[in-house]
């Protein structure tokens, strides 16, 4: 059976549906699609026309054209073995016609071109469907969203149609091998070159109707015989089989920095995909030219075809447009990008999103828009013609003028390629599931992340009985490990680590992102639990005890959740005679424990940090000093670093003092038990409402220390805010779980309450005091924390959204926000709601907060904290969970004269704060995936649930919404929704809104109309998918229109 008529046969059923409104036609998923938007140029019709001309002159005895032989030549037949040159038919929009050269062999493309040409003559007006915009731009083929069930392997994924049979795919993939291999067979050429022969002897009548089908007469240009053969060649090369095309076809331009190691051609060579990487030398003399930039690659979870890396100046982040512009970086990697020419920049229309406003497959007509909507690989893109990158960047003016204003108000945004990897950040360790492939050595491991690409592992490396019966692994989640990403292919190759269990668990769902995001979970090894106190139960040794201060007699408690184990911070208040208050932060003295360049403190600074998981910790230290030698448990003496305040009633520090100390705890109180001393002042609580108190501090003292610690905590919080400083609070899940099974029965939104504060209060006052402290007497080794300002572009046009929404938020400083988000969310009963979703609004400008060393930057102005509003800031109060704060305690202690000079250099305190900054962020993101995995068991079990949601940000086919019952953010698609009957998008200068017309019940009425913009509260049901932990928000009908 001929494989390239089995891709063109008509669907039945498909031409049964088909209407003159062609735009509703399933789109193309073959592999061609990309290169329909590279056949429209007018240099390549020529091309075409040229072919179809010399197709019709006399041929020789041997049945080949002159241009046939100069295409063999060029092509590489088999037995010429010859290179195609690079310049031909590339992935660039530029075509140039071929040379001609002496005689030779018919290559494979002509003949497949001749063959399909004749084919396609013969058919009565038969075209292909449309192609989406998405495969016209460079995506990989192998995304884990795409329900492709029956695909094999990498290569056959571009062959096989998406009608075809099992039976048809096996005919095709067996063709292809055989093509691959040379050109046709021998009866395969005789009959092409017998009917080349007869079709340009004689024109084919049967091409004319086709002609006159698309709108021309009989003297129209386009009906002449040659171009006729054009349209009927440029239609034909689509179905060239890939692997033929490949070989006529280059990755990149001659100057190209991929052209070095470019595959040279020949039987067996397989054509590069991705660009190779430039070398250091070319990287280091571009990034000081300022040619390239770097920068940490971040990928949209919702859209993985987008990447951004931060903009050098703060402006709008630069975009890399598909998978061939990442290069085989993943996610958090720190690469090196070459900025592409202005003509293949970005035009966004939403200013606000900077990750993609628009989700429309097909251009608006706008030229710029259009072209950037693929990445061009050929010479037009790549550092060839070293004249284009430059001017791209010239164009910029120092990147400040990469946004540049259309006069129809939408804005370039720049694009990028990535042409180096300066450090593979993300960990190369996925969790997904495995496919078998028939006849293949190695089995498809498909990444539950889409984000990353599919991976092809040895057989050899899957469960004994994969082979033989992968059924029984379709719910099986495993963990690959990343091994290469050739450039040759879209698939990466791998090996399996471990298999975790049954998808959709808790527990194999929880290692799985643990593994993902490289967290150490694994048990403390005997060196390290070799550098741990031997006598257990520890005690304080009397010469300890005379080089501290002895605060035992104190009235000091710790305030923590219930469950907590690791107390590493407690509070004490006493009046003073004057009317004055003695304030006292005790803080665990683990640099006690934990001392430089052990075993121990090696693999608490690699860890960095403790990681919280709904049902458990990923502790940073062993639990014999996170839960006891370091832990603040209450009637026990402990080592600690004190902070003491003399301090007037409205706040005012009077008097400071840094020490070593020793505590003993008289309780340990949980928020809640804080909460209700202060709602109740007057009340005299029982010891039996309290965890059991030392006898030596009576429950009213503690309740009256706690009164008075309030009391303080209201004033400096008032004072703090007033002098500018801002706090964006996004809501936060919590759960309640079985104690046996810890599964969740049920969840709630975290309350953020009094007793929070008066904590959270006293700790920003330690922090700020010791960042003072610790710089004054090292002012190149302070371990300190900035948080550098919003990004000035996206502020202003945050700003200019809010006046058109009617919203007057002051953006000019953290402060003003501050004051003005207070008063810009009303006083009635959602005015948390629409708090929560400016939050999320003003929170898309803000940058990171970022541990640093004093001596790396010499500006002190850089060292300011944009939210706290403070000059100097640092992390002093939780050393049991964060590394960094051992560090801040070894350079107080050091201050103080309390242990030895620190052999510390600039250099090492810098490494380690980027380690902390990278373990920080991981640790964030493990415990908001370990919230959804709970919430996604959570909505299996108990859904579906109703709730109120509050839009959030309104796209172009789908909306955003906050889901007040449970605080979860859910994106909805028009398209999904039941009984609605047509929706429309506006766009009012940065302003989007939709237009939803549901289904009238009453066919003799119109739909109804539903607005929806940010801020508009709509029902909302969370319902389970039938993929593990997956879950969707349907939007219901307004109850005004319900039936």
């Amino acid at each position: 059976m001929d494989p390239p008529r089995q891709a063109n046969r008509a669907n039945p059923k498909q031409e049964a549906k088909s209407s003159p409104a062609e735009s509703k036609a399933p789109r193309r998923k073959d592999a061609y699609a990309r290169l329909l938007s590279l056949h429209r140029s007018s240099t390549f019709t020529k091309y075409l026309e040229h072919f179809a001309m010399e197709s019709a002159l006399p041929m020789e005895d041997d049945g080949a054209s002159t241009l046939a032989k100069g295409h063999a030549d060029e092509l590489g037949a088999p037995r010429a073995k010859r290179d195609w040159s690079a310049n031909r038919l590339s992935d660039s929009a530029d075509f140039s016609s071929p040379p001609f050269k002496g005689r030779g062999d018919e290559s494979s493309l002509s003949l497949y071109m001749v063959k399909l040409s004749l084919r396609n003559a013969r058919r009565d007006g038969e075209r292909k469907p449309g192609v989406s915009e998405k495969h016209r731009k460079a995506q990989r083929r192998d995304t884990a969203t795409s329900q492709d069930g029956d695909i094999e392997s990498g290569e056959e994924l571009a062959a096989l149609g998406p009608n075809d049979s099992k039976k048809q795919q096996r005919q095709r993939r067996k063709t292809k091998e055989n093509s691959s291999k040379g050109a046709l067979n021998k009866p395969e050429v005789e009959d092409v070159k017998r009917a080349k022969k007869k079709n340009l002897t004689k024109p084919s009548e049967e091409a004319e109707p086709k002609c006159s089908g698309d709108g021309h007469g009989p003297e129209s240009p386009l009906g002449s015989p040659t171009r006729q053969r054009t349209r009927v060649l440029r239609e034909s090369i689509l179905l060239i089989p890939i692997d033929v095309l490949c070989s006529c076809s280059s990755a990149s331009g001659a100057g190209s920095p991929a052209d070095k190691n470019r595959n040279q051609g020949g039987r067996g060579s397989r054509k590069a995909i991705f660009e190779a990487y430039v070398t250091t030398e070319d990287v280091s003399r571009g990034l000081k030219r300022g040619e390239l930039v770097q920068g940490q690659l971040r990928i949209n979870p919702k859209k993985y075809h987008e990447a951004f890396i931060p903009s050098p100046d703060g402006t709008r982040d630069i975009f890399l447009d598909g998978v061939i512009a990442r290069n085989r970086a993943l996610n958090g990697d720190i690469v090196v990008v070459q900025i592409l020419p202005r003509e293949q920049w970005k035009v966004v229309r939403s200013d606000t999103d900077c990750e993609g406003a628009s989700e429309s497959e097909t251009p608006k007509g706008n030229p710029v828009q259009a072209g950037q909507k693929k990445m061009t690989r050929g010479p037009r893109a790549s550092a060839d013609d070293g004249r284009s990158h430059r001017a791209g960047l010239s164009e910029r003016d120092h990147l400040g003028n990469s946004l540049s204003q259309q006069p129809n108000g939408e804005v370039l945004q720049m694009t990028a390629k990535v042409v180096y990897i300066v450090e593979k950040k993300h960990s190369r360790a996925v969790t997904g599931s495995l496919k078998f492939l028939a006849d293949k050595p190695f089995a498809m491991f498909s990444p539950v992340d889409h984000r990353v690409p599919r991976i092809n592992v040895p057989l050899t490396d899957c469960p004994e009985d994969f082979r033989c019966r992968p059924g029984d692994y379709a719910n099986t989640l495993f963990i690959c490990r990343i091994t290469d990403c050739p450039a040759d292919s879209n698939f990466a190759e791998g090996r399996l680590a471990k298999t975790l269990g049954q998808a959709g668990d808790i527990e194999p769902e929880t290692e799985g992102i643990l593994s993902e995001y490289d967290v150490d979970f694994s048990e403390f090894s005997d060196e390290v639990l070799d550098c741990l106190p031997k006598d257990v139960p520890w005690n304080i040794s009397p010469e300890e005890m005379a080089e501290r201060r002895d605060l035992r007699q104190e009235c000091i408690f710790t305030i923590d959740p219930a469950t907590a184990r690791d107390l590493d911070d407690a509070l004490s208040c006493k009046r003073l005679p004057d009317g004055n208050f003695e304030v006292g932060v005790h803080i665990a003295d683990v640099s006690y424990f934990v001392q430089p360049g052990d075993a121990l403190d090696n693999v608490a600074s690699q860890r960095a940090t403790s990681v919280y998981l709904v049902q458990k910790v990923i502790p940073m230290l062993p639990r014999l000093l996170c839960e006891e030698l370091c832990s603040l448990n209450p009637l026990t003496d402990r080592l600690t670093f004190s902070v003491i305040w003399k301090m007037s009633p409205e706040g005012k520090i009077l008097d400071e003092w840094f020490g070593r100390s020793v505590v003993r705890s008289c309780v340990k109180l949980s928020y809640d038990h804080a909460q209700s001393m202060i709602e109740a002042p007057e009340r005299t609580f029982a010891a039996e409402e309290l965890p059991p108190v030392d006898p030596r501090h009576s429950v009213e003292a503690i309740h009256r220390a706690v009164l008075n610690l309030h009391s303080v905590a209201k004033n400096l919080r008032a004072q703090r805010f007033s002098g500018g400083a801002l706090r964006l609070d996004q809501l936060k899940l919590s759960f309640t779980l079985d104690k046996e099974t810890m599964m969740p029965q049920g969840c709630y939104v975290y309350e953020y309450r009094d007793s929070n504060k008066l904590v959270e209060e006293f700790m920003l006052l330690a922090n700020i005091a010791t960042a003072q402290h610790i710089y004054r007497h090292f002012p190149d080794l302070a371990l300190l924390r900035r948080h550098p300002p919003p990004k000035a572009k996206m502020v202003d046009e945050l700003q200019e959204l809010c006046e058109q929404l009617g919203i007057d938020l002051d953006l000019s400083s953290a402060g003003a926000l501050n004051k003005s988000l207070l008063s810009a969310v009303g006083h009635d009963e959602y005015s948390v709601a629409r708090k929560e979703v400016l939050t999320h609004m003003c929170s898309r400008p803000m940058q990171m907060a970022l541990y640093f060393c004093s001596g790396v930057l010499k500006e002190e102005k850089l060292f300011k904290h944009y939210a706290l509003n403070v000059p100097l800031y640092t992390h002093f109060t939780s050393p049991i969970r964060r590394y960094a704060d051992i560090i801040v305690h070894r350079l107080l202690a050091s201050s103080l004269k309390c242990c030895p000079k620190l052999q510390l250099s600039t250099e090492e305190v810098q490494k380690q704060t980027s380690r902390c900054n990278e373990k920080k962020t991981a640790s964030k993101r493990v415990q908001e995936l370990s919230a959804e995995i709970f919430f996604g068991v959570f909505v299996k079990d108990c859904g579906p649930l109703d709730s109120e949601a509050m839009v959030m940000g309104v796209l172009d086919q789908s909306f955003d919404v906050l889901v007040l019952r449970y605080g979860v953010q859910k994106r909805i698609y028009c398209k999904s929704v039941s009984g609605l009957a047509s929706f429309r998008h506006r766009q009012v200068g940065k302003k989007s809104e939709l237009t939803l017309a549901w289904t009238s019940e009453d066919p003799r009425k119109p739909p109804l109309e539903q607005v929806i913009s940010i801020f508009t509260r709509v029902e909302v049901q969370l319902k389970a998918d039938s993929a593990p932990l997956k879950y969707s928000a349907l939007l219901k009908r307004p109850s005004a229109m319900a039936p």
